[in-house]
């Protein structure tokens, strides 16, 4: 598979997971560009890390009950921001 997605180096930050996620779990965050229909676009992607593997097409999941969604969205806003 063809790598599509290419992160700006200043511009990825990592936020841990709470429970019941397993230990070492985290948020990466990442700003880059990203090919759509053969075009690069400017995204956000928020990436499941499990013990430092990026868990390849794991959609990331905030559980309730943890502030895990806010701290990660600070962090895409601050990004943002730059």
């Amino acid at each position: 598979m063809a790598k599509t997605f290419f992160p700006h180096a200043n511009k990825t930050v990592y936020v841990d997971a709470s429970e019941p996620h397993p230990p070492k779990t985290q948020y990466k965050i990442s700003i880059g560009s990203e090919i759509w229909g053969g075009q690069n676009h400017e995204i956000v992607k928020i990436q499941m890390v499990y013990d430092g593997e990026i868990a390849g097409r794991r959609s990331p999941s905030y559980p309730l009950g943890t502030d895990d969604y806010q701290r990660v969205n600070i962090k895409v806003q601050e990004l943002i921001k730059g």
